[in-house]
């Protein structure tokens, strides 16, 4: 089996490097240097990258990184890249062979409008679409996009693993608890969460299970959520949807 390791790099991203015998993946790696510094810690060789989507803090290290490694690159077929890459989309499969790791590629648009997950092995690598008790913004793509990508990765098993690239998970928590105060896993994850950071570990990986119980933007189907958003902006329409789209706001300004 592989061994997942959280890179940090810049201020709250995590670069994820698998490996096993040897080899390695990475994925989004934004910034070269850590991942190298692990690398040859480890004396690993670096066969593939993985790319979620375009933004620079998940794609800035490639060059760097393919000036020392041949890695194969792995990035959406909807957005476009200046870097040699096989583009991958919704309902592909790629076999990490050094890893005996086997990917589906799910194409989850919202935070841009190509933006892809990888699924595979119990594990979910999910770039900036699902945080940790929380989701990514929307820059190119509609919150209703948005909400329909995080429907599918909300029916994924509940012990899937969720491997976000941004230490976020504090503060999503906070935003939370606005919305779910009475939620009693919620306030157990809390100080779980402040436990680890205080020790200086990463509040990742999340699983989804975890995140059912404890993400507003999977629980905008709930009464508690709905009536949250209700007092907190009037809104009249309360499907799921509706409510998702208001919880987005809410998060925006908080």
């Amino acid at each position: 089996m592989f061994e997942v390791i959280p890179i940090p790099a810049f201020r709250d991203n995590y670069i994820w490097l698998l490996h096993r015998d040897g080899h390695a993946v990475v994925v989004d790696p934004g910034d070269a240097q850590p991942v190298l510094a692990v690398l040859y810690a480890k004396q690993l060789h670096l066969d593939a990258i993985l790319i979620t989507h375009h933004h620079a803090d998940h794609i800035g290290g490639v060059a760097e990184l393919l000036k020392t490694f041949s890695a194969k690159i792995y990035a959406p077929r909807k957005e476009n890249y200046t870097f040699p890459h096989q583009a991958v989309s919704e309902g592909e499969h790629i076999k990490l062979e050094g890893l005996d790791l086997d990917l589906a590629v799910l194409e989850t648009p919202g935070h841009t409008l190509g933006h892809v997950v990888y699924y595979g092995a119990n594990s979910l690598f999910c770039g900036d679409t699902l945080f940790s008790c929380g989701c990514g913004r929307l820059f190119e793509g509609s919150c209703q996009q948005l909400y329909q990508s995080l429907q599918r990765l909300a029916a994924l098993p509940p012990e899937t693993l969720v491997y976000c690239t941004h230490e976020y998970t504090r503060h999503n928590i906070r935003f939370a608890r606005t919305l779910d105060a009475d939620n009693v896993e919620l306030a157990l994850r809390a100080s779980d969460v402040e436990q680890r950071l205080s020790q200086g570990q990463p509040s990742l990986p999340s699983t989804v299970g975890n995140e059912l119980a404890t993400n507003p933007f999977l629980r905008c189907h709930t009464a508690t959520i709905r009536n949250a958003v209700m007092m907190q902006t009037g809104i009249t329409d309360t499907d799921p949807e509706s409510v998702f789209c208001a919880v987005r706001q809410l998060r925006n300004m908080f």
